[in-house]
């Protein structure tokens, strides 16, 4: 058996997210509207007839082989339709800043998952996949569906909702990472004193109130970082506003800040900063 197949896997925002609260199983409880946007991952995946599951990947200070999770969400798939016999050579082109709240290895995961479904004729449901993705971690299962939705539990419980409307979208990528594991204790440790309203985001995202949908965007997470880190992020934000940003925040636990604007073209005129920067726009699919 051969075959190849290449995949695009599609980079998240958290437009909101607020964490409910520590769980008996140590994950924590989410709510959390999530975007994709088109900036991507290149995964090709070829099937060999020596059994194995080879990962590399473009950039040599990333995990490869099983260590990655596109190499666990293999491992999941062929066990679950029970195909020991098939190889899985993967390569990950990538493009997706990593340490950076965007589930680039997650949705590299989530092409792999659908990917190898194509591959092996296997047609397995949404349902399944998601099952899947969420053996493989948290924000996989969002990815292998992609669009608008909010996302409840660990983030695998997910609901679609109305398209966010067209708009621009620079993301700025400030030089440095956060420590996800650090976040989580920093809130576990504090009362929260500002959380995202998510009903009156969702009435307004049904609206398709762009403006108000700007104006809604919110991060428990902001509140968590260290005060250098927040004080930088609160500067790239307010840079963002000044240049006619809708609204602005930081996406999943950082430390890339994004801001929404009415239009590509408003968001290309946002001038720069001493960061990295991309300009994406909202986009939709699903399995």
């Amino acid at each position: 058996m051969s075959g190849h197949i290449t995949e695009r896997a599609f980079a998240k925002l958290n437009l909101t997210l607020d964490v409910l609260g520590k769980r008996p199983d140590g994950y924590h409880n989410m709510e959390t509207v999530m975007q994709t946007v088109d900036l991507w991952d290149e995964v090709d995946i070829t099937i060999k007839d020596v059994p194995g599951i080879e990962v590399d990947i473009s950039r040599d200070d990333l995990p490869k082989g099983l260590h990655n999770l596109a190499g666990k969400a293999a491992k999941i798939f062929l066990s679950y339709v029970n195909r020991p016999d098939v190889g899985v050579s993967i390569y990950i082109t990538k493009r997706i800043p990593d340490k950076a709240g965007m589930a680039g290895g997650s949705a590299d995961a989530a092409a792999v998952l659908r990917g190898l479904d194509r591959l092996l004729g296997t047609r397995l449901s949404e349902g399944e996949l998601l099952e899947l993705g969420a053996k493989v971690g948290s924000d996989v299962p969002f990815c292998v569906r992609g669009g608008t939705a909010l996302a409840r539990g660990r983030g695998e419980i997910l609901t679609a909702l109305p398209a966010l409307p067209d708009c621009g979208i620079v993301l700025v990528k400030p030089d440095f990472s956060v420590s996800t594991p650090a976040l989580f204790a920093a809130l576990d440790g504090r009362e929260i004193e500002k959380r995202p309203d998510t009903p009156g985001f969702l009435r307004l995202l049904e609206a398709g109130v762009l403006r108000g949908v700007g104006a809604a965007l919110y991060n428990v997470f902001e509140l968590a970082l260290p005060p250098a880190r927040r004080e930088t992020v609160d500067g790239i934000k307010a840079h963002l506003l000044e240049n006619g940003a809708l609204g602005a925040a930081m996406t999943g636990t950082g430390s890339v800040v994004f801001g929404l604007f009415p239009s590509m073209e408003a968001a290309r005129r946002a001038k720069s900063l001493p960061y990295t920067a991309f300009f994406v726009s909202p986009v939709g699919f699903s399995v």
